[in-house]
C-alpha cells in the first residue's frame, strides 16, 4: 500500500515520496513538489529532448510530465527521458489504456533497473469517446479490468496513479493506486480531491501556467492551449462540477480562463502552486503555455524561471 508523507510548514512543503518496493529493495518514486508537465518533452525534436531533460533535472524539478492520450512509443520515450536524467522522475499524463496493452506495460516496467523503477510514475487515463471511437466504454469499468490486468502481470501499483476528475474515478484510484494526477483543474479541485482520496494518496494536479503580465496576452495565450478541450464531455462536466456554465465553457470567458491557468509574474505562479500545495496536493506539475508549438528552444527560459520556484 502506498504511503505519501505530506509534511507542512515551509512555503512549498516537502517532496511527494511515495513508498514503494522494487527488486526486494527499499526504493520510492520521488516527485518533489513541483513538476514540470510538457508536450514538447514528448512531442519535441528527440535529439533536444535529451539535452532538455537534462538541464530539467539539474534545475531541481522534481518529475517531468509527459502525455501520451494518443498512443505511440511511451515506453520508449520514458526510457530516453530515464536515461537522459539521474534524479528527477519521469511521469505520464496520461498513458492511454486503450492504446498499451498491459502486459506489456508491465513487462517493460520490470524490465527496467532498479534505479529506474524508482524514478517511474505512469499515469494512467480512459481517453476520450471521439478520439476511441465506437469500442469506447464505460470508463469506470474500463479502468478498473486494466488494474487488473496490470496487477496480474506483476505491476505494482505504487507506481500508478489515475487521471481522475470525477469522485468515483478517484475512489478507483484511492483503492487501487498511488493516487492521482487531474489536468485543467483549480485549487477547489484539489480541496474537493484531497477529502475523497484522504490524507495518504498522492494528489499530484496539473496546472497550465503563462509567464506573461499583459492580461490580454495571457489570456489569450491560455485560450489557444484550452481550445481543444473546450468539447470535451469530461471537462466539461469537470468544470460544471466547479460552477462554470455552459456559456462560460463555450466562451472560454475570463471567469474560467482565469481559475483554470496561473499567469503573471512569477509571484503570481507562486501564489496559485501554494493555493493547490495548501488545498492538498502533494505535487504540482506546471505546464508552460508559451504558444509555440513544440518548440523545446521556446520553453527552456520560462522553465529555468519557473525553477526559481523550487525551495
Amino acid at each position: 500500500m502506498a504511503s505519501v508523507h505530506r509534511p507542512g510548514g515551509c512555503r512549498f512543503r516537502r517532496a511527494a515520496i511515495v513508498s514503494v518496493q522494487a527488486e526486494e529493495t527499499d526504493m520510492s518514486v520521488n516527485l518533489g513538489r513541483i513538476g514540470v508537465w510538457s508536450m514538447e518533452m514528448r512531442f519535441g525534436d528527440k535529439g533536444r529532448i535529451a539535452e532538455a531533460a537534462t538541464e530539467l533535472d539539474s534545475l531541481g524539478f522534481g518529475a517531468l510530465w509527459v502525455p501520451g492520450g494518443i498512443g505511440g512509443d511511451i515506453t520508449g520515450d520514458l526510457d530516453l527521458l530515464l536515461g537522459a536524467t539521474s534524479r528527477m522522475a519521469a511521469a505520464t499524463g496520461i498513458l492511454n489504456v486503450w492504446k498499451h496493452d498491459p502486459a506489456q506495460i508491465a513487462q517493460w516496467f520490470a524490465g527496467l533497473p532498479a534505479g529506474q523503477q524508482a524514478r517511474t510514475m505512469l499515469g494512467l487515463g480512459v481517453s476520450h469517446s471521439h478520439i476511441i471511437g465506437e469500442a469506447y466504454a464505460k470508463p469506470l469499468t474500463v479502468m478498473r479490468d486494466y488494474l487488473g490486468a496490470l496487477a496480474a502481470a506483476g505491476m505494482s501499483q505504487d507506481h500508478l496513479c489515475l487521471a481522475a476528475l470525477g469522485p468515483k474515478m478517484q475512489e478507483l484510484a484511492r483503492e487501487r493506486t498511488a493516487g492521482i494526477h487531474p489536468y485543467l483543474i483549480t485549487p477547489e479541485h484539489t480541496a474537493a480531491a484531497r477529502a475523497v482520496l484522504g490524507p495518504d494518496r498522492l494528489l499530484a494536479p496539473e496546472q497550465g501556467v503563462v509567464l506573461e503580465t499583459d492580461p490580454t496576452k495571457a489570456r489569450e495565450l491560455a485560450r489557444g492551449a484550452l481550445a481543444q478541450y473546450q468539447a470535451y464531455p469530461n471537462y466539461r462536466n469537470s468544470w460544471i462540477r466547479l460552477g462554470f456554465s455552459e456559456a462560460e465553457i463555450d466562451g472560454a470567458n475570463d471567469r474560467l480562463v482565469d481559475a483554470l491557468f496561473a499567469w503573471g509574474s512569477l509571484d503570481a505562479i507562486a501564489a496559485r502552486v501554494k493555493a493547490h500545495h495548501d488545498a492538498g496536493a502533494d505535487h504540482v506539475c506546471l505546464q508552460l503555455i508559451t504558444g509555440k508549438g513544440l518548440d523545446i528552444d521556446a520553453a527552456i527560459p520560462g522553465w529555468r524561471e519557473l525553477a526559481g520556484l523550487i525551495a
